[in-house]
C-alpha cells in the first residue's frame, strides 16, 4: 500500500509538472493545475489566492465552490480576511497545514449564504519560490476535517511546483512588458521628433507629449506637471482619449509634498492609487481615480533646477513586476522629453538668429537707401533755402525749403533711431552703457545704476535693450525733461530694468497719441515674448517709472 501511495504520488507530481509546462497564462494555468489536482487527489474544492508585497489578496482561480461561496460574483472570496490570510501576511504560515475551521464557510452558514455542500474544513498550503511568498492553495472536501501529513507533504510539494512556474511566467510576463514599452518607446520617439520638427513654440511640447502618450502607450493616464514660482500646475493631462491644457488652479498641499518627493528622489517612484488621487482628484474629471490601481511619477529636471517637472502615468496593473517595468521604461523616456525641450530651446534660438540676420539686412538697406536719400534731400533744401534766402525781396518759397528741410532732418534722425533698433549696438559694453549712449543721443541726461552681475542670454539682453530704448523714446517725446534714471538689478532667478523720469505723469498728460500707446503695447509684448511682465506707474508730481521683470535660466543652461 505505501508503494502504491508512492505511485500515486509521483504520478500526481509529474502529472503537474507536464500540466504547468503547458502555457505561459498565468490564469489558464492555474486553473489547468487545480482541477487537476484534485482530480487527481480526490478532493473536489480549490481556491488560490495570490498576495502581493502590500498584503492585499485576490482570488485568482477556484475550482469547483459551492454556492455559499460564488454568490455576489464570488464577493466571500473577494472581501473580508480569514486565518490563513492572516497568518501569511504576518509570516506565520511556512508549510502546509490543516485549518481546523474556515471563517468564510463559517460566514456563510451565519449569515444563511447558501449551501457549503458539507465543506467546513480545508488544508492550506504557501506558494512560494525560493525566499519570495506568493500567496495561497486551498483545497477541501465534502466532510473532511483532517488532512493527513502525506497528504500534507503532497500538497507542499506541488505547492513548490506551482511556485516556481509562477515565478518563471512573472519574470516572463515582466520581459515581455518590458520589452514591448520599449518596443513603444522606439515609435513614441520617432513621432515626438516629427512633432517637435513642426512645433514653432516651445508651450506646444506639453500638450504634444501626452498625446502621443496616449496614442503609443497602454496607460489610461499622463500628466505633465511643472513647478512655477514654488507651486506645481498641471500643463497637460491625458484621461480616456481626453487631453486637458494649462489647468490654473494649484496641486493641494498634499499634492505638492508628493511632488516635492519625486523630484528630491530623482528617480522614478511608485505611486498608490491613494495619492494619484491626492494629487488630482481636486480636478473635477469625467472618470473616477479608483480606476487606476496604482502610478509611476518620474522627475523632469530640465538642467534647470529652480522649476522642475514630473512626469505621471497611472495604470491599471497591480502588479509590481510590471509597475516596476512600467518605471525603467519611463525613466528613458523622460530622458526623450528633456531632449525634445531641448531641441525646442535650440531652434527658438535659431529663429532669433535668423531674426536678427533679417534685422540686421533691413537695418543695412536702409542705411544705405532710404538714409542717404534723406540726407541727400536735407541737403539739398538747404541749398535751395540759401539760393532763395539770398534774394531781395526773400522768396516765398524759402520759408517752404526752410520746412522741407526741418523735417528731412527729424525724418533722417527718426530712420537713425529706427535703424539703431533694429541693429542694436554697443551692447558688447553692457546693457546699461549702451541704453546710456542711446538716451545722450536723444539729448537725455541718463543716471544708471547697476545692482548684480552675472551673465545673461543674448535674446534676453536684446528684449531688455529694446524695452529700455521706447522708454527713453516716450521720456524724450511726452515726459517734458531732459533727464531719465536707469537701474538694472539681477537676482538668481531673474533680471529686472527700471526706467524712470520726473516729467508729467500720466495725470497731466492728454489723452495717450496712438504711437504712445503703441510703444507701451510693444515694451509690453516684448516682455511677455520673454516670460515675464512689465508694470507702468504714474504720477503727476512724481513722473513715471517703468518697470520690466524677466525671469532668467539656470546659469549652468
Amino acid at each position: 500500500m505505501p508503494e502504491e501511495a508512492g505511485m500515486q504520488e509521483m504520478v500526481t507530481l509529474k502529472t503537474i509538472a507536464e500540466t504547468l509546462n503547458t502555457s505561459n497564462d498565468l490564469s489558464l494555468m492555474l486553473d489547468t493545475v487545480v482541477g487537476k489536482l484534485l482530480e487527481l487527489t480526490g478532493l473536489t474544492a480549490g481556491w488560490l489566492f495570490l498576495i502581493d508585497e502590500r498584503g492585499e489578496y485576490a482570488c485568482v482561480s477556484d475550482y469547483n465552490l459551492p454556492p455559499a461561496l460564488i454568490r455576489n460574483d464570488k464577493e466571500p472570496m473577494r472581501t473580508g480576511t480569514c486565518w490563513c490570510i492572516n497568518r501569511f501576511r504576518d509570516g506565520r504560515l511556512q508549510h502546509a497545514v490543516n485549518i481546523i475551521n474556515c471563517k468564510r464557510l463559517e460566514d456563510a452558514v451565519e449569515f444563511k449564504w447558501g449551501d457549503t455542500q458539507d465543506i467546513t474544513h480545508h488544508a492550506t498550503v504557501p506558494l512560494r519560490s525560493g525566499e519570495r511568498m506568493l500567496g495561497l492553495l486551498n483545497v477541501a472536501a465534502p466532510g473532511k476535517e483532517v488532512f493527513s501529513d502525506s497528504e500534507l507533504a503532497l500538497l507542499q510539494a506541488v505547492a513548490y511546483q506551482i511556485g516556481s512556474a509562477m515565478e518563471r511566467m512573472r519574470l516572463y510576463r515582466a520581459e515581455q512588458r518590458r520589452a514591448e514599452l520599449y518596443a513603444r518607446l522606439g515609435d513614441f520617439g520617432t513621432a515626438l521628433s516629427l512633432a517637435i520638427n513642426e512645433c514653432t513654440e516651445s508651450n506646444a511640447l506639453p500638450d504634444t507629449v501626452v498625446r502621443l502618450l496616449g496614442k503609443h502607450f497602454d496607460w489610461p493616464f499622463a500628466a505633465l506637471v511643472q513647478q512655477t514660482n514654488s507651486t506645481f500646475h498641471i500643463h497637460a493631462m491625458y484621461a480616456h482619449g481626453e487631453v486637458w491644457t494649462d489647468t490654473p488652479d494649484p496641486l493641494s498641499l498634499e499634492g505638492t509634498r508628493l511632488m516635492d518627493r519625486i523630484v528630491d528622489h530623482y528617480r522614478a517612484a511608485i505611486l498608490s492609487a491613494d495619492e494619484l488621487a491626492e494629487i488630482f482628484g481636486q480636478f473635477r474629471l469625467e472618470f473616477q481615480w479608483g480606476e487606476f490601481a496604482s502610478g509611476v511619477g518620474v522627475p523632469l529636471p530640465y538642467h534647470a533646477p529652480e522649476e522642475p517637472g514630473v512626469l505621471i502615468v497611472g495604470t491599471e496593473s497591480r502588479s509590481l513586476d510590471l509597475i516596476r517595468a512600467d518605471k525603467e521604461v519611463l525613466e528613458a523616456l523622460a530622458e526623450h522629453i528633456i531632449a525634445s525641450r531641448e531641441s525646442l530651446k535650440l531652434a527658438d534660438h535659431r529663429r532669433e538668429l535668423a531674426r536678427l540676420e533679417e534685422r540686421n539686412r533691413l537695418a543695412r538697406d536702409l542705411h544705405d537707401s532710404v538714409n542717404q536719400i534723406l540726407f541727400s534731400l536735407s541737403l539739398t533744401a538747404k541749398g535751395a533755402e540759401s539760393m532763395l534766402s539770398g534774394s531781395e525781396p526773400v522768396h516765398p518759397a524759402a520759408e517752404v525749403m526752410r520746412d522741407i528741410r526741418a523735417l528731412s532732418q527729424e525724418a533722417l534722425k527718426e530712420m537713425r533711431a529706427l535703424i539703431m533698433q533694429l541693429r542694436p549696438s554697443g551692447l558688447e559694453a553692457g546693457l546699461v552703457s549702451a541704453l546710456q549712449e542711446y538716451g545722450a543721443k536723444q539729448g537725455l541726461q541718463v543716471i544708471a545704476d547697476r545692482k548684480g552681475m552675472r551673465s545673461i542670454p543674448r535674446f534676453i539682453e536684446e528684449g531688455l535693450w529694446r524695452i529700455g530704448q521706447e522708454a527713453l523714446n516716450n521720456i524724450r517725446k511726452h515726459a517734458g525733461v531732459s533727464s531719465a534714471c536707469i537701474q538694472l538689478e539681477f537676482s538668481e532667478r531673474e533680471a529686472k530694468l527700471t526706467i524712470s523720469d520726473r516729467g508729467k505723469g500720466g495725470a497731466k498728460r492728454r489723452k495717450p497719441s496712438s504711437e504712445s500707446s503703441l510703444g507701451l503695447s510693444i515694451m509690453r509684448e516684448r516682455a511677455q515674448s520673454l516670460g515675464g511682465k512689465l508694470n507702468i506707474w504714474s504720477s503727476s508730481r512724481k513722473g513715471t517709472t517703468v518697470t520690466a521683470v524677466i525671469p532668467l535660466p539656470h546659469e549652468t543652461e
